[in-house]
């Protein structure tokens, strides 16, 4: 394994935030619960998304879990309540929604660096990620109908249209556990590799990718995202739409014309077939 010098980009209670290279890397720091989440850490996740999108040096985002137990084991069911995980406030929330809302409209790649389990809420994590590069000691599976709960969102809308729908009814009826080689096999992951790799084999998808066109890195994510999302992943879609119009001379034109009082001349700008 090559040795990389991380620097922080930002301290947190309960994950680490990391930038190496052009790459942040969000890293689940709560081994001891196997890297379950509360609405603490979920809501610094959040933050961090919103800090990668912010920012223009971060290319590609990694999200992972510390140690080599767990990638993340879902919401920490000593802090689950009525109505949701109970924050240090004393509020019930469901903000891991909102994170994985983050994670489809970040206009740029998300890798989930799988070590070890990812259960539950933590599985739905990798899955609405961008590409999942799995250790060999990797297990995935859902936990919800077992213990109270489930995911009728991209946990399982989304699961469908990466495994099918036979597959993903059998991985929530059932709640098996999957081998990250029986994950690669049914399409769940992108590789799988050693876990003393993981790290180099991730780094190195993301290096293969800082060497394409970031719009078109975006756009093609939020085309793949559109048809699925419905009108929410059509505005995403329209929305890099208008940002690439707004860069031309034809729309630069409409606005000096309205600011110098004129009519614009649209006719000198190209209309292609």
């Amino acid at each position: 394994m090559e040795t990389r010098e991380w620097k922080t980009i930002k301290e947190y209670q309960d994950i680490l935030f990391d930038f190496y290279n052009g790459i942040a890397k969000i890293t689940i720091n709560r081994p001891r619960y196997r890297n379950a989440f509360t609405p603490t850490t979920t809501s610094e996740i959040s933050d961090a998304l919103y800090y990668c999108r912010e920012c223009r040096d971060i290319n590609v985002v990694v999200l992972t879990g510390a140690g080599d137990k767990a990638f993340c084991s879902g919401g920490d069911m000593h802090v689950k309540g009525h109505g949701g995980y109970i924050g240090t406030d004393g509020v019930p929330r469901l903000n891991v929604l909102d994170v994985q809302k983050q994670i489809r409209s970040l206009p740029k790649p998300v890798i989930a660096m799988v070590n070890g389990y990812a259960i539950g809420g933590g599985h739905v994590l990798h899955v609405v990620c961008d590409l999942t590069i799995a250790s060999d000691n990797a297990i995935f599976g859902q936990t919800g109908p077992k213990v109270g709960s489930f995911d009728a969102g991209f946990g399982s809308s989304y699961l469908a249209r990466i495994v099918g729908q036979k597959k993903a009814r059998e991985i929530w009826f059932l709640c098996r556990q999957y081998s990250a080689q029986e994950a690669l096999e049914m399409g769940l992951v992108n590789t799988v590799v050693p876990f003393e790799r993981l790290e180099d084999e991730t780094v190195a998808w993301a290096e293969k990718m800082m060497e394409h066109s970031p719009l078109a890195l975006r756009m093609i994510k939020a085309g793949l995202n559109a048809e699925l999302d419905g009108q929410a992943g059509i505005q995403e879609l329209a929305g890099d739409a208008t940002m690439l119009y707004y860069m031309t001379e034809e729309a630069q034109e409409g606005g000096k014309a309205f600011l110098e009082k004129r009519k614009p001349r649209f006719q000198d700008y190209p209309k292609f077939p």
